[in-house]
């Protein structure tokens, strides 16, 4: 450090270091006597700007700052699993048993428990020749998650030492890497990465592979793939952070990572006891044996909310690497825009649309175009799909984060007021909603479930917006003077809306369904649109259709037939028959 390098402006979490040569652009520096966490954001000739991840109350000038000489960095290795962290790779959980309930300043905890002995299997011998990427080592991490300690991606040479398997810690050297010139690596169990850097892959993939959630309105209507990126935009109560929730635990992905960045405390709390309790369906282990969460919550600096997100996705792409399939949960980017915006404004730069800094579109997009399918460096395929919730205030879609993260984003599931506040969960508005991966998954869906389910998917969907046209008929001059086939289509409508769309997080049989289901229930309803449609077309009036109970038996039949006997389908098909045959014979 030079001596000259001293605190020269404070305000907020931005602090200045005047007349300094000592420091580079995005380098972690530790600034003041209580060494703060902080980076470099801006470098001229004559003031360093650097953003403090911590709290800055109490700094004074004239306080030292220190370089580190690296990047702003999170350490990869076993014991992410299981973990909780704040927003820059903190644990929590070991600042709560070293300072209590608040984080004191300066915490200079390590980020992985360099004492806990890890079981290890050395997977390559004396005399190998590795690449970046390649995995030298093995773990168990959780009973769920074998961890692999890879080659750092820059890194290639032949492998000179070997230690035998046995117990090691995160920094216990496994083998010896000689490169080209000579110079000898300890290959350990951890390493470093910058937060900011992509890690570098073989090859992106097309994506072509659903991210399956066993929600219906998500898997029908609008899915999204692995590799994909989602918005999830609503207001207040519409059930955002509830439907994350959903897909954390039923989605079929290997590893799930919760980031909170900029949430309430107290939903936070629910967030961390709730998955605690969680038990995963496909294992029957603890949620948490594959959960990484991230909790940033909106007490807490507004610096570290800006690095929580960046933080969780090279969390992600760590896990990628290995071969795993990541699905990232951002809750909420409209709060890490928010960190952003304040941190422009205290750095005095010129404000774009409402007041959010010029360069939001371009971090939005940085941080989406890290979600992919990609083949990696070491020849596997991995992952990581981003579901970002947004958050904008009073419902207005049109607000710049929303809009800017449709720019990046292929699939939108927009929240809807109305449809919360009426008990529709998820409350997916289907005519503002979209997916752009129907052209990348439809090969995927008739291979595997059938080339019906696009078949119903459509018609589903045809249906749904004839009856938004005519609701607004209705909403004018009232539903009785429409012609009974337009009433077949409100009442079809209904069906879909309640019996298919609307989905119970609470009820066994409906909080996840398999897509076999699905397209058994959309197969269902529409026998019934299709024969209540022909006795219309031969003057049989609906009136004696919906009294017949038909439509109300398929709105409950998501609750009535369980996941494991889709048989039951061809007894309700036959019932549909037989009543609608006694109709005409009548």
């Amino acid at each position: 450090m030079n001596k000259s390098d001293v605190i020269f402006g404070i305000n907020g979490p931005v602090v200045t270091v005047k007349n300094s040569r000592s420091f580079s652009m995005s380098e972690m520096v530790f600034v003041g006597k209580e060494h703060l966490v902080g980076e470099v954001i801006k470098v001229s000739d004559d003031v360093t700007t650097i953003q403090v991840y911590e709290e800055t109350t109490g700094l004074t000038p004239g306080e030292p700052v220190y370089g580190t000489g690296s990047p702003m960095n999170v350490t990869l290795g076993p014991g992410i699993i299981d973990n909780i962290f704040d927003g820059i790779e903190r644990p929590l959980k070991e600042i709560a048993r070293q300072s209590g309930s608040f984080i004191s300043r300066g915490s200079n905890v390590a980020s992985l428990n360099g004492e806990k002995l890890w079981d290890v299997t050395v997977k390559v011998k004396a005399g190998d020749k590795l690449k970046g990427g390649d995995i030298y080592a093995e773990c168990p991490e959780t009973p769920v998650v074998r961890h692999k300690c890879m080659v750092f991606p820059t890194l290639s040479g032949t492998v000179t030492k070997v230690n035998p398997d046995g117990k090691y810690t995160v920094n216990d050297t496994v083998a010896e890497l000689t490169d080209g010139e000579g110079n000898v690596h300890k290959l350990t169990l951890s390493q470093k990465w910058p937060i900011r850097t992509p890690r570098p892959v073989k090859e992106r993939l097309q994506p072509t592979i659903p991210l399956i959630t066993g929600q219906r309105v998500i898997d029908t209507l609008f899915p999204i793939s692995k590799g994909g990126a989602a918005a999830i935009p609503g207001g207040f109560g519409t059930g955002k952070t509830m439907t994350q929730h959903q897909l954390a635990k039923w989605c079929d992905a290997d590893i799930i990572i919760y980031v909170g960045c900029g949430e309430r405390g107290n939903e936070m709390s629910d967030v961390l006891t709730e998955f605690s309790k969680l038990i995963d369906p496909k294992n029957n282990r603890p949620m948490t044996d594959r959960t990484v969460l991230i909790a940033n919550t909106s007490n807490m600096p507004v610096a570290a909310r800006e690095a929580s997100i960046y933080t969780g996705i090279t969390l992600g792409e760590y896990y990628r690497d290995m071969g795993y399939h990541v699905a990232m949960m951002a809750d909420s980017t409209s709060r890490w825009a928010e960190a952003l915006r304040e941190i422009s404004g205290r750095l005095e730069e010129m404000p774009a649309e409402e007041g959010f800094p010029a360069y939001l579109p371009s971090r939005l997009s940085e941080f989406y175009e890290r979600a992919g399918m990609v083949e990696n460096l070491n020849g596997t395929k991995g992952s990581v799909t981003i579901i970002g919730a947004v958050s904008p205030q009073g419902s207005d879609f049109s607000e710049p984060v929303t809009q800017n993260t449709k720019r990046f984003t292929r699939c939108f599931w927009a929240l809807d007021k109305s449809l919360a506040y009426a008990r529709h969960y998820p409350a997916i508005n289907w005519t503002d909603s979209y997916s752009e991966y129907f052209a990348d998954l439809d090969p995927w869906f008739r291979e595997n479930v059938s080339g019906d389910f696009i078949k119903y998917r459509n018609q589903i969907n045809k249906i749904l917006q004839q009856e938004n046209k005519l609701m607004e008929i209705v909403k004018l001059i009232g539903s009785d003077v429409l012609p009974d086939d337009q009433k077949l289509i409100i009442e079809t409508a209904r069906v879909i809306r309640v019996g298919f769309l609307q989905q119970n997080a609470f009820h066994a049989e409906d909080t996840y369904v398999p897509l076999k289901k699905q397209e058994l229930m959309m197969k269902v309803i529409l026998h019934l649109y299709k024969k209540a449609k022909r006795l219309i077309s031969a003057s049989v009036p609906i009136s004696g259709i919906i009294k017949s109970g038909l439509f109300d038996k398929l709105i409950k039949m998501k609750y009535d037939i369980p996941n494991s006997k889709p048989e039951m389908f061809d007894d309700y098909i036959k019932d549909i028959d037989d009543t609608l045959s006694d109709i005409v014979s009548a």
